[in-house]
Parts: C-alpha cells; structure tokens; sequence
C-alpha cells in the first residue's frame, strides 16, 4: 500500500469568506434551526447596538413570502467612505471582511453585542443573495451580494434628506442550510427579550406569509418583563434596580412567586447568556447573601438557627440580569456564556446593597420572601431525611436495590441500560426478553406523582419515585453525583396511548426538574415500539410509524407494477413522494372541509395569487363541475366562506391567509412543484395519489397488519426483535434545546393553572396525529 504524500501542496488557504462558507459551524453553531435564526439576530444586533448608542429607535423585521429577511433601522448608517486600508467603501468592508467593524472603537460602541466583528459578513457569507441599502448623508448607496461576493460596488442610487439608517434584506443558502423556513415564534422571543431590556427602542416583526405583524415596546422596561413572565401567584411585588461600576452597567428585576421552580435569564449587552457566567453567579450570590443577612438580624430566633443555602432562597425567584459590559469576553462565538471574572464582584455588590436597602423600606415584602425561603430549607431538610432512605452503602451491591427491579450482569455503567417500564405486564415480558449481560428492567406501577406540583420532601415520599433513584444509585438533590450513575442508557418504555404518554411526561418532568444532568449527559432516551406489524404468509415485519408502513407497501406493491421507461428504483423514489404528499394533504384534510378543492388550489397554483373575488369564481367553476351546490356564500376581501351540499352532506369551505400560510399546504404545494417537474407522461395523465393506492392495495392483499396499542399485546420474544435489541429497536434521545422553553412547556401541562393548558388544547387539538383512548 503506498503511502499518501503530504506536502505543502495540501495545505489549503480559505481567503475572504470561504472558510466560513467551509465550516459555517464554527460561526454560528449548527446549519440547521438555530443557525438559520442566528443569521437573524446577528443583523439585528447590529441595529440594537445603534440603539444602545443611542441613534435608533425603530427597528423593522420581515418575513417575505420568498423566505427573504429584511431589517431596516433608522440608526446612523454604516459609513459609505473609502476605507484608507482597504481602498474601497467601509460598508464593503463591513460586509466582505471578517473581524471587521466598530466594535473594535471604543468610541463608537461603548458597549455592543457584537464582540469579533464576524456578525455580519458571516450573515452575508452565508446568503445566497444579500442587498445592503445604507441612508446616510442626505444620499441612498446600494450594493448586491451573492454567496459574500459583491456582484458591484457601492453605488448611490438616489436621495435621502431626511431618513438615516441601514436596510439588509438577505435570503439563506440552501445549499448550506439544512432548513430555510424562519419560525416566527422563536425570532419573536428573541426580539420581545430586547424590546424589555431596552424601554426606549420599539421593534416590529412582520410576517407576509401569515400577515402577521407584532410591535414590541414595553414603557416599563425589565420590572415589566418579571412580571410578564410570572404566570403563578406572586407572593411579592417585582423589585428592579439599575447602578453601574467601573462602566458595567447592572440591570436587575426580581419577584416571587408560590411554585419550586426558578426562572432566571441572563443578559450581557442584550444577548441571551442561556449558560449563565459571571454576571449571574454574581446576582445569585448577592441575593444569598442579602436573604441571609436580613434572616439573621430581623428572624426569630428559630429562624436563624436555620441554615438557608442558594437553592433555598431561588425557589420561585424570577429574575431578570441585564448587564452592559464594555469589552465582555464570552465562552464560544454563540455568546451562551459571559466569562469576564471582573464583572462578578460588581454584579454582586450591586444586588446586595439595592436588596439590603429594599428589604429595609419593604419589611412586609421582605417578610414574605424570607418565610419562602424557610419554607424550602425546612422542605430541603425534610428531603434529606426521605433521601436516605434511598441510599446504598455500594453502588453494585444488589441486596439494597428495589425488589422489583431485574438487575443485569454487567457492572460496566457505560454499557448497562435501565428500561422503566410501563406496568407489570408489559414489564414481565420485557424481563423475559431482554438481554440479562446489560440490560435491567425497573417495571412502574401505574402513573408517578407529578412533581411539578410539589417539593422534593413530598416526592422522596413516593415508592416508585425511590425505586427509580435507587436503582440509578446517584441520588438526588444535595447528594446528587453523576459520576455514580449505574446506567448510562435509561429508556422509558410506555405504551403508545394516552395513559402511556402521561407516564412518559410525569418521567420526563422528573428527569428535567430533578436530574437535569442526566438529561443534559445523554443518557434519558425514549423507546420506540413499533406500531404496526405486517404478516404475510411466513413473513414478519415490524414497522415504526405511518410513513414506515407506506414505504413497506410501496416496495412491495411496485414488484406487480411495470411503466415503461421507469425502473423499480424510479418508480421506488416517485412514489415515496408522493405518498408524502398525500401525508401533507391528509393533515390539511383535518382542519379543513372539501379536500378535493383545496387539492384544486394546491394543484394550481396560479389561482392562489387571485383575489379573494376572483378565486370565488374559480371555485365556484370547480365545484358546479362536480355536482355540488353552494347553499350560502360569504366572499371578503381576505377571506371565503361556502356552506356546500356535497354527495356527502353539508359541508363549510373557508379559504383564507390562515390556509395558504399552513405549514401543510406550503409543504403540500413544495412537494406537488417538485413532481411536476418530472417527466410524467408515461403515466398518461392518471392521479398519482390513485396509483399509489392500486399499489398499496396490491401489497396488502392476503396480508395482515396489525397496528400495535400497548407493550402488553408483544409476547417477549417480540418485545426484544422489536424494541430491545440493539441493531433492530429505535430509541429517541432526550435533548434539552432550549431550557427556558423546556421549563415553561413543564409548567403549562404539568402545573395548577387549567386555562392556560385548556387554551393550549383547543389550539392545537388538530394537530394529533395518534390519539388511542
């Protein structure tokens, strides 16, 4: 074998942007949902900055329909001069060079989002078209981009005398991004969080595909933001205060409410630090510090004999920390966490001083957090009492582990798997078919108590709850130590109904409030039985899901078809489409009436472009074609509504924006688009959806497919092919992406509030796939 040369010829320079175009990761984090919106709030924070130098108060983002984004400011502009290194305009720089931009004078930013300089080249590197429109000087300058390369240079293509500011409107390169459909909810999160932070800055975020559009300006700035947030019984007023020191400026909000949960965001210089770092650790101390030092000089004296630790005085705190650091040194170019250690002592002073001088003005505000406290350290003593009963003097001595629990033999964590199962049944014949070297099963009893809803002492109380943190043998709370964890894949195993998703949410709060490491580490992971099985003759196969099942049937079914002109493989990869557009039309035929005509639009593009009274007719064409009457009509300018007498009975037929903005019909219509760009003549006209059907029918004929409901209808040798064993069974693993979400959602369905989860269902009842009752 010969050995591969390597010389100077293979090492490879990236110049100008196309080391970012190379390794986009290393800019933005990831190519999929969160690094397309992060090409969004690197923009933005450029006009954030403006704004915090205090020349802009107007931001503008939009959503096109052609999944542009457009933000405008009426900032300064970015300056349009020849830049004396570089010979050529400053914007051009700002936009083509990296690390550079005017972050790097202090004079011009004294404080900023922005840190390297990469922001917005990154953003332009990164597009596959980006226009840069820049109001300065009583003049307007242009410039294109495509993929980071000018395609001109900075031209002036009319007058400005009044407005000032910088418009840049880009589209993502999808030959880069995974995904390139913005979420509106995740940027308006983002943008919300900055319109608190900065009272005097009013932000729009403006939706074409949807039509819409939401201002975000709060007078009351980050003592409104806790407020907002809090979605419990508040046991205290909210407290903000704001001070500086050395040129960190300290902004910081505060109030309780009755849950156990804390809720604290961090911000340093309007970017979410969602890993904390010093400026938190500097408020949680302080906050310690002052709760303690007014304990003992005002608390009874059998308050003070009781110790009050951090985690005592954070139960039901939400909090706001905002602080403006002039040169902040953050772990990652992604900014999750500050890491400037001057910042901590001037954060904590900061907060202790202000809550000392509020404890001393508010004695009955400062009455109800310091009984909140004793109450979790008293709860926190009581927990420590039950965590004992938890604990084994050695982690592998199995004369301590629950009875219930049917250890493995390995004593290697890093192979060993725990299943939790869902009832004994189902748990007696996984016993049966498991793999005895690595794999323990731990059967559960009915439904776990909801822990959102109480306090460790509480929790500590319930058997299976003890059973689950004894046989993982790491303990919990202040005896928590990972590095004891006896199994390093925990798989929840339920049943694919409304019971088994319940007790897969009640483990699932408990893992995230209570073991959030053990989340965080990897190893939580969700079972994924099959859901149907399909026998003919001798034959047996297991399949996950419905597209599993239509991709099984398909193969099958296109052994008995022949076209002329296409292979199997073709005809295998034509269908798989469009099974999957039948997929999108079935979800639109659960929130809305009259399919076929909306197949019609979808089929059809050019009607959707109509207006409202045009496209009636068109409907009104397509429904007389088809024998059906419209008993009553109602046409606006946005909106359709038909009463139809069908073949079938009486239906309702709305068209609107809601409808051509659905994920569904945009998928729908993307996917019929790409179809028709296929040579389809061999078909001779005939509706693939009616094919596809022939060749599911074929491949179900003299078949039995069963559709699977609980662990409990697999006998365990079927249990272990189908779930268990290693090379066949699919697990999902548990990722927290975004904590504060995570947290909130836990709240929603897990916590005492009706209205909010009953708004929630209401909402979104269409959107069940699979409901077994």
């Amino acid at each position: 074998m010969s050995q591969q040369e390597y010389g100077a010829n293979n090492i490879k320079v990236l110049k100008g942007l196309e080391a970012v175009r190379k390794r986009p990761g290393m800019y933005i984090g990831d190519t999929n949902t969160n690094g397309l919106h992060h090409l969004v709030y690197e923009v933005v924070d450029n006009s954030i900055d403006e704004a915090m130098a205090g020349y802009c108060k107007n931001i503008k983002i939009t959503m096109t329909k052609d999944h542009w984004i457009k933000v405008e400011d009426d900032g300064r502009g970015i300056p349009t001069a020849i830049h004396e290194g570089e010979g050529i305009s400053a914007a051009t720089v700002v936009l083509t060079v990296l690390h550079a931009g005017g972050k790097f004078d202090k004079d011009t930013y004294k404080v900023s989002g922005g840190l390297h300089g990469v922001g917005i080249s990154v953003v332009n590197a990164l597009s596959k078209h980006l226009k840069m429109t820049i109001y300065r000087e009583g003049k307007i300058h242009y410039q294109e981009f495509k993929c980071g390369i000018p395609q001109g240079p900075l031209e002036i293509i009319g007058d400005s005398p009044r407005k000032t500011g910088t418009t840049i409107e880009f589209l993502a390169d999808d030959s880069i991004f995974e995904v390139t459909r913005y979420e509106f909810a995740v940027l308006a999160k983002r943008f919300r969080e900055v319109a608190y932070l900065n009272s005097f800055i009013s932000i729009t975020l403006d939706n074409e595909i949807t039509k819409t559009k939401e201002v975000y300006h709060f007078e009351g700035g980050i003592k409104q933001f806790v407020e907002d947030l809090n979605k419990d019984t508040a046991i205290c007023d909210a407290v903000s205060f704001n001070d500086n020191i050395d040129g960190v400026e300290v902004d910081i909000a505060v109030m309780y409410n009755d849950t156990y949960v804390e809720k604290t965001l961090s911000f340093v210089n309007n970017i979410r630090t969602i890993d904390g770092g010093t400026h938190e650790a500097g408020f949680k101390a302080g906050l310690t510090r002052s709760i303690v030092k007014y304990l003992n000089e005002n608390g009874a004296a059998r308050e003070k004999d009781t110790k009050i630790t951090g985690d005592d005085v954070r139960e039901g705190l939400i909090a706001v920390v905002s602080v403006k650091v002039p040169e902040p040194q953050f772990e990652g170019q992604t900014k999750s966490k500050l890491g400037s250690s001057y910042v901590k002592p001037i954060t904590q002073k900061l907060t202790g001083d202000a809550l000392d001088k509020y404890f001393e003005e508010n004695p009955q505000q400062a009455k109800a957090i310091m009984e909140k406290a004793l109450m979790a350290a008293r709860g926190r003593e009581a927990a420590k009492k039950a965590r004992d009963l938890t604990r084994k003097k050695d982690a592998m001595t199995v004369g301590t582990l629950p009875g219930k629990l049917a250890e493995c033999q390995s004593k290697d964590p890093a192979i060993r798997e725990l299943y939790l199962v869902e009832g004994d049944s189902a748990g007696g014949s996984a016993k049966q078919g498991r793999d005895r070297v690595f794999q323990a099963i731990l059967p559960l009893k009915g439904k776990i108590l909801n822990v959102e809803k109480s306090r460790l002492d509480k929790i500590l109380k319930s058997d299976e709850i003890r059973n689950m943190i004894t046989a993982l043998g790491c303990g919990i709370g202040e005896d928590f130590d990972e590095e004891k964890i006896r199994y390093h894949k925990i798989i929840i195993m339920t049943d694919a109904d409304v019971d088994g998703s319940h007790i897969q949410t009640l483990l699932l709060t408990f893992f995230f409030r209570f073991l959030r490491p053990v989340v965080e580490k990897g190893y939580l992971y969700i079972a994924q039985p099959p859901l149907y099985r399909y026998k003919k003759g001798k034959n047996e196969t297991y399949l996950k899901d419905n597209t599993a099942l239509s991709n099984f049937l398909i193969e099958n079914g296109l052994e008995s078809f022949t076209f002329e002109g296409l292979g199997y493989n073709d005809l295998l990869d034509l269908f798989k489409i469009v099974s999957k557009y039948r997929a999108m039309l079935e979800q639109l035929g659960k929130r809305y009436s009259l399919l076929e005509v909306l197949k019609h639009l979808i089929e059809n593009s050019d009607l959707v472009n109509l207006d409202f009274a045009s496209l009636y007719e068109k409907i009104k064409t397509f429904l007389d074609d088809k024998g059906y009457n419209i008993l009553s009509k109602t046409v606006l300018e946005d909106k359709i509504q038909l009463f139809v007498q069908t073949n079938e009975g009486l239906e309702e037929l709305i068209i609107d924006d809601e409808l051509f903005a659905s994920p569904y019909f945009s998928e729908a219509s993307y996917i019929f688009n790409k179809l028709s760009e296929r040579d389809l003549s061999v078909f001779e006209g005939r509706d693939l959806l009616d094919i596809l059907d022939e060749i599911e029918t074929l491949a179900k004929k003299g078949a039995y497919i069963q559709r699977y409901k609980g662990l409990g209808e697999m006998n365990p040798e079927q249990l272990w092919e189908t779930t268990m064993i290693p090379d066949n069974r699919r697990l999902l693993r548990v990722k927290i992406e975004d904590a504060e979400i995570a947290s909130d959602t836990f709240t929603l369905f897990m916590g005492d509030e009706v209205e909010p989860r009953r708004n929630y269902i209401e909402e979104h009842a269409k959107d069940v796939e699979h409901l077994d009752v």
